[in-house]
């Protein structure tokens, strides 16, 4: 069964356009893929090809990310858990940050074509880049496939 998930993920990859970059960081004004934007392009194709996106937000102690699953409608999925430490420990420091890991979650588990936002900003050095997000640290990258 295994083949049916990936075969039809394969045929959703083939389908996936590039995705546009629609919103502007209001901090560093530069570009990036919202979420809203990739949820757009990317839900019709996965349904089409039989496959359900479903993201929980999640916690493991200071942290907090999303667990990521890719169902096929024969019961088979992939899986991933991304957690990062909060960079404003409220509600709306919340919210960023798992939005922040819908977005990049989504993004590596569907192989999708986009271009860097802030990160550039980060891995340069940038102070106000790393408080204006959450700061990331990658926990169980490998994806999983259950039945």
């Amino acid at each position: 069964m295994e083949q049916t998930l990936y075969t039809q993920l394969l045929a959703a990859q083939l389908e996936f356009p590039k995705i546009k970059k629609d919103a502007t960081n209001p901090f560093f004004k530069n570009k990036y893929a919202s979420l809203d934007g990739i949820l757009e392009t990317v839900l019709p194709i996965l349904h089409k090809n039989a496959l359900v996106l479903v993201q929980n937000p999640i916690n493991d102690g200071d942290r907090i990310g999303i667990h990521t699953q890719i169902f096929h409608t024969d019961g088979d999925f992939i899986e991933s858990k991304f957690t990062v430490t909060l960079a404003k420990n409220d509600p709306q420091g919340a919210g960023s940050a798992i939005t922040y890991c819908r977005r990049y979650a989504l993004t590596a588990m569907l192989g999708l074509n986009v271009e860097e936002d802030d990160d550039a900003n980060t891995a340069s050095g940038n102070h106000q880049a790393q408080q204006a997000r959450p700061a990331q640290t990658l926990q169980s990258p490998t994806p999983t496939i259950r039945r």
